[in-house]
């Protein structure tokens, strides 16, 4: 917890840090609360659980298995089970909850993000990013192993990615206008 604690208070003002964590203790998630983290549940973390523990804003992973079929309705479905919550939607391979590297049909979600928050996670990266982007609106976008060469996180892929989804981004605006 101490370097938990180091990497907090490195961050800047203004600035978000997210506490990620798969089916915590309530004494788990009390340790990421007391460092002013916003929470993450990644796992499968019921709703009553969260808006018991959560004290406030929280995110709630929602996964699409992959190789399942889903629809709208289905997605709209697992949305309404966390009414207080920003929405991550993900792709779950096998037991992992994230980081697989597995995209999910984001059309999907477009209809809930046009009014709850939701993360785009799953088979981002520089090359797919601003599709998403473009599909879906979100309010923000989640990125692992899309910016990772040999495990480590690479400058150029996440250059690559914060270009993509920037100039994406501009382009919703302007067409806005």
């Amino acid at each position: 917890m101490a370097d938990a604690r180091a990497i907090v208070r490195s961050v800047p003002p203004f600035v978000s840090v997210v506490g990620v964590m798969v089916n915590p203790s309530p004494a788990e998630v009390a340790e990421i609360l007391a460092l002013g983290c916003v929470l993450q549940f990644s796992g499968d973390e019921s709703p009553e659980f969260c808006a018991s523990v959560a004290r406030g804003r929280y995110v709630k992973a929602l996964h699409f298995v992959h190789g399942e079929s889903y629809t709208a309705a289905g997605a709209e479905a697992m949305a309404a089970r966390y009414p207080e919550a920003d929405l991550l939607f993900d792709s779950r391979a096998g037991e992992l909850y994230g980081g697989t590297g597995t995209s999910f049909d984001w059309p999907l979600v477009t209809v809930i993000a046009g009014r709850r928050r939701v993360i785009v996670s799953g088979g981002l990266g520089p090359d797919n990013v601003a599709a998403a982007v473009a599909s879906v609106r979100p309010f923000g976008v989640d990125v692992r192993s899309g910016v990772e060469r040999d495990g480590r996180k690479d400058r150029s892929l996440m250059r690559a990615f914060v270009r993509a989804v920037r100039e994406t981004d501009e382009g919703i605006s302007l067409a806005k206008t």
